[in-house]
């Protein structure tokens, strides 16, 4: 039966508080004094802005805290499946929070940022972040997700100079595509082996019988359907830096009409 403690409850609940506010009133307070070419935007963009502004900010917090607890957590390390999971509760109640609140914007502002490939990740995320939150089981997994979060934000600047009508061909364009490509290989795909091998470890020992049959498939499928879809969008990624890098006609690459890499 799931436990969940009352201070990651109200952590989640902070989280998703504090998520929100961003994104109604901390994004728009702030862009529209660091750029005049936010109050030039469309209604539409600015909902997009503002998500994008409030996703950078939970990978910068998440992203950092993850590194952390990878390098000095001992008890997590030493036990993947059952180790102390104290401090990764902590990171993985921000992060439900913040998908929580990411999913009720897509839902209510479908037509300016829906999209059915983040409205699965979100869901497959939540789904494994149950059993950490809820059972205390698999921290090390948990927090090695959120590893990929240090790409979010080459990604989301990649549209910020998309839509302030920066060319794709200037310098800083270039520079973040580059970074976008390399970040996103290595937090992403080049962990995938590190990741795995962990979890083959565990195979047969004690710890992973006592997950249970449920958790144990919760794990194992969202963690499959989650790199699946970081290579999909790893060989999108990896195709628009060539074009942006080897062009030869100039056109612009085509994006899509929200405006989000897929």
């Amino acid at each position: 039966m799931p436990h969940f403690s009352t201070l990651t409850v109200c952590i989640s609940a902070t989280s998703l508080a504090v998520f929100q506010l961003l994104f109604h009133i901390g994004s728009s307070w702030l862009s529209s004094r660091l750029t005049g070419g936010f109050s030039k935007l469309s209604a539409k963009q600015k909902i997009e802005w503002n998500s994008r502004t409030v996703s950078t900010f939970h990978a910068l917090v998440v992203g950092c805290f993850c590194l952390f607890i990878l390098v000095y957590d001992d008890a997590v390390n030493a036990d993947p499946v059952w180790g102390d999971p104290y401090m990764v509760k902590l990171n993985v109640a921000i992060t439900s929070g913040y998908l929580i609140s990411d999913l009720l914007l897509i839902i209510y502002y479908w037509k300016a940022i829906g999209d059915k490939y983040f409205v699965t990740h979100h869901l497959a995320a939540l789904y494994a972040y149950f059993y950490v939150l809820g059972e205390g089981m698999l921290p090390y997994f948990g927090n090695f997700r959120l590893l990929a979060e240090f790409s979010t934000p080459f990604v989301n600047q990649r549209w910020f100079f998309e839509v302030l009508g920066y060319p794709k061909y200037t310098l800083p364009n270039m520079v973040n595509g580059v970074l976008m490509t390399i970040v996103f290989f290595i937090v992403r795909i080049m962990v995938i082996p590190i990741y795995y091998q962990r979890v083959f470890s565990t195979f047969g020992t004690e710890a992973f019988h006592r997950l249970g049959l449920g958790a144990q498939c919760a794990w194992i499928i969202s963690s499959v359907s989650l790199d699946i879809m970081n290579v999909m969008w790893m060989m999108k990624i990896a195709k628009g830096c060539y074009k942006v890098l080897y062009h030869n006609d100039g056109k612009l690459t085509k994006t899509h009409d929200n405006g989000k890499l897929e």
